[in-house]
């Protein structure tokens, strides 16, 4: 296999792949990245572009962990070279682009796994279960809840970072479609509504206390096509960051799904790995994907909602408090905790209940 984007994050994929090698269950045979690379195992290539390696070196999987814009150009590139592929999340910038990438999977009979870790944990997995069998009563709504921190060196980090669009090309980076993707990826999940003709309808409030493009506090609702509400509400302007959560209103009882840890009502569960789960599905077809490309549809419905929403609103000055200096300068946004658990346990928009800083359209 072959790593493409060895940095920040994707340096995890590298040591995930070096651990298989270590196991004998893969062999790491190349990497490729524009900024080189140092610390591999011996005996890995390294490539500045994926078309270079593809040219030189026969791979069977490829994992990318790249820039939004370029997810597509690399996972065509790598399915017509005859390789399977993880690709991490989200999977592309639009619905075009995700219908140009399904077809081409389908087009070439490869693989694509989507790089939504939480899928694959034992925790959401039997929560589904449990809605499923009606432990919970009947579900009036799911929602999905994110108070991080982020600074701005997070984004300094890449030119795409907090950019909607780059040299007319759609990245969609923001807090909704990139680091807090995975809340509305599993609640999607948990409601059964993972496809792209899942969901009923689109809502959105985006809003950005940082001068950036994207959005860093926002709230979607989603209705599925079983009618269930799914709100979104995050921040990554909130004064402590804390984990994000997934909660599934019942008629009987509420759970709580805290995906980073594996956690349900505080339990905690484990986690299968996602390339292995490739692997194995390589070997034998009937083994199923966790995150096949299909499952991510409803996500990208997501995704194309804010990639074709007006600009997200700048919180105005008043609401906001700058703490820090240079790479660590970074704004809070007055009460925004409060805020997005109101707007979670309501299944509200922040208009729809009276945030100060919000405005209707």
């Amino acid at each position: 296999m072959a790593v493409v984007g060895i940095h920040g994050h994707g340096a995890s994929h590298v040591r995930n792949a070096a651990r298989l090698a270590a196991a004998g269950r893969a062999e790491l045979v190349a990497v490729a990245d524009p900024r080189g690379a140092a610390d591999l195992p011996a005996g890995v290539q390294v490539f500045a572009g994926l078309d270079d390696l593809l040219a030189t070196t026969q791979v069977d999987i490829v994992v990318i962990c790249t820039p939004i814009q370029t997810h597509l150009p690399l996972a065509e590139l790598a399915m017509r070279a005859g390789a399977d592929v993880l690709l991490e999340k989200p999977p592309t910038a639009s619905m075009a682009e995700f219908q140009r990438l399904s077809a081409v999977a389908a087009e070439t009979g490869r693989a694509c796994q989507v790089g939504f870790q939480a899928q694959a944990s034992e925790a959401t997995l039997k929560l589904a279960a449990m809605m499923a069998a009606g432990e919970l009563g009947e579900i009036r709504g799911i929602s999905a809840v994110g108070k991080w921190v982020r600074t701005a060196q997070y984004f300094g980090r890449a030119q795409w970072s907090g950019r909607r669009r780059l040299d007319g090309v759609d990245v969609v980076d923001g807090a909704v479609t990139n680091p807090l993707a995975h809340a509305t990826a599993a609640a999607l999940l948990l409601d059964g509504s993972t496809g792209v003709d899942d969901v009923r309808s689109i809502e959105t409030e985006l809003y950005r206390a940082n001068p950036i493009e994207s959005d860093d506090t926002s709230a979607v609702r989603i209705t599925t096509g079983r009618g269930t509400p799914i709100l979104i509400a995050v921040t990554l302007c909130a004064e402590e960051h804390s984990e994000a959560t997934v909660v599934v209103h019942g008629s009987q009882r509420r759970a709580v799904l805290t995906y980073q840890s594996d956690l349900l009502d505080g339990t905690k569960y484990g986690r299968a790995d996602l390339l292995e789960n490739l692997i194995a599905h390589r070997a034998d077809a009937s083994v199923p994907l966790y995150v096949p490309l299909a499952a991510t549809g409803g996500f990208t419905r997501v995704v194309e909602a804010v990639r074709t929403a007006a600009d997200p609103l700048p919180i105005a000055p008043e609401f906001v408090r700058w703490e820090g200096a240079g790479p660590d300068r970074r704004p809070i946004v007055q009460d925004v905790e409060h805020w997005v658990e109101r707007a979670a346990d309501t299944l509200s928009l922040f208009t729809e209940i009276g945030v100060p800083w919000a405005k209707p359209r």
